[in-house]
């Protein structure tokens, strides 16, 4: 396995070369500005893995992206949370605040090691749409009333002491029947994601999406606010793979 790092501050550099060391991975070179990685990725053969800061002393590293096809997957070790997202649509396998943690740099070598040669594309672990014939809308019996709701208008679904609700854009609570695990079957996989044991969530309604710790990713929806939605450990790479 090949790797290198890109990181402006020499220190820094150096210290996550040392942890790498620690587990059997030795760093192939040290770049510390865009100009240069480019100029590096331009003439070399990309490596295998990529350690890359944000922040760089000549700009945001995002402009390697902007100017080569990188061909390495990248773990972003960054002191700033506000690029995850963008940082997710690349390709990334992991985003790591810095101060760096030791464990949570070996989980996300784990990870990389795990899904070599290739990441697992999100679309083949699910049922094609083409094949199946998804839930579009659903009725919810109000007093003598029947409401019908469209799948589209709902945020999410979720479970609560063991009763299932959805959560709409109107910033309404529903109580509808069956499990969540028959919901899950039943939504169009390219709209909805189940992101922990009790939240699916539509793409349409994540507002946000911030760095969280132990590799997890914290979800901000445009309405529903009542309790945190955090995507789990094992569930990371492939939401980034459903959001791409």
């Amino acid at each position: 396995m090949t790797v290198i790092i890109i990181e402006d501050e020499k220190p820094a550099a150096r210290r996550l070369n040392r942890m790498l060391l620690a587990l059997g991975i030795e760093a192939k070179t040290m770049l510390h500005s865009v100009e240069e990685s480019l100029n590096w990725l331009q003439n070399n053969e990309h490596p295998d893995l990529i350690f890359l800061d944000i922040q760089l002393s000549d700009g945001l590293s995002f402009d390697i992206f902007e100017e080569i096809e990188v061909k390495s997957a990248v773990i972003f070790t960054t002191a700033y949370d506000e690029y995850a997202l963008k940082a997710f649509k690349l390709n990334s396998i992991d985003y790591l605040l810095k101060p760096l943690d030791e464990d949570e740099l070996k989980v996300a070598v784990d990870k990389f090691k795990e899904h070599q040669p290739k990441q697992t594309d999100i679309r083949k672990l699910l049922v094609n749409p083409v094949d199946c014939k998804f839930k579009k809308r659903l009725t919810i019996k109000i007093g003598q009333h029947i409401k019908i709701i469209h799948i589209d208008e709902i945020e999410c679904f979720y479970s609560e002491h063991k009763s299932t609700y959805i959560h709409t854009k109107e910033n309404r609570n529903y109580l509808i029947d069956n499990s969540l695990e028959y919901w899950h079957d039943q939504l169009n996989p390219e709209h909805f994601f189940r992101v922990n044991r009790t939240f699916i969530v539509h793409i349409n309604a994540i507002k946000d999406i911030i760095a969280y710790s132990n590799s997890r990713l914290k979800l901000v929806l445009h309405s529903y606010t009542e309790t945190e939605i955090i995507v789990s450990r094992e569930r990371v790479k492939y939401f980034k793979n459903w959001i791409d």
